[in-house]
This record gives structure tokens, C-alpha cells and sequence, in this order.
């Protein structure tokens, strides 16, 4: 009779270590949600770069190429689109 107990015990001791526990699925839930935001967001902002980095290579190029005839400050003006150049003072 008490191996019969005993073994009630141990069952009822096994299913409450099995207990599901719903703050750790949320949780995870939640991280994986954050993670995918971020992730998200992060392409957005590599995205929206495109145009910049496409500005910037031309900007390069443009100084590289008037340097060759003017001081570099004056070849960084020309390149930004001012049609006049005018001197540091």
C-alpha cells in the first residue's frame, strides 16, 4: 500500500515540475518582437542611405576632378553647387 503512495507522490511531484509557464512565452515572445524591430529598422536606415552614398561618391569624384585646377576649399564650393566661387577671407 505504500508503494502505491509513493508512487502517487512521484507523479504528482513530476507533473508540478512540468508546470507551463506563460511569463517566459511572453517574454520570448517579446524579445523576438524587439529583435525583429531592430532588425527592421536597420535595413530601413540601409536603405535610405542609398542616396546619400550615391551623393557622396559623386562628391568625390567632383572634388578629385576640380582639385586638379583649383585649391580644394574653392573645388569643395564648386562641387556643392555654388555657380560662383568665392574667396576665404
Amino acid at each position: 500500500m505504500s508503494s502505491i503512495n509513493e508512487n502517487n507522490k512521484k507523479k504528482i511531484i513530476k507533473t508540478t515540475n512540468m508546470k507551463f509557464n506563460f511569463n517566459d512565452l511572453f517574454t520570448g515572445i517579446a524579445l523576438l518582437l524587439c529583435a525583429f524591430l531592430c532588425a527592421f529598422s536597420l535595413a530601413l536606415i540601409a536603405i535610405r542611405l542609398g542616396p546619400i552614398t550615391k551623393w557622396a561618391k559623386y562628391q568625390t569624384s567632383c572634388v578629385e576632378q576640380e582639385s586638379i585646377k583649383a585649391p580644394i576649399e574653392w573645388a569643395v564650393r564648386k562641387c556643392n553647387g555654388r555657380s560662383k566661387v568665392y574667396q576665404v577671407k
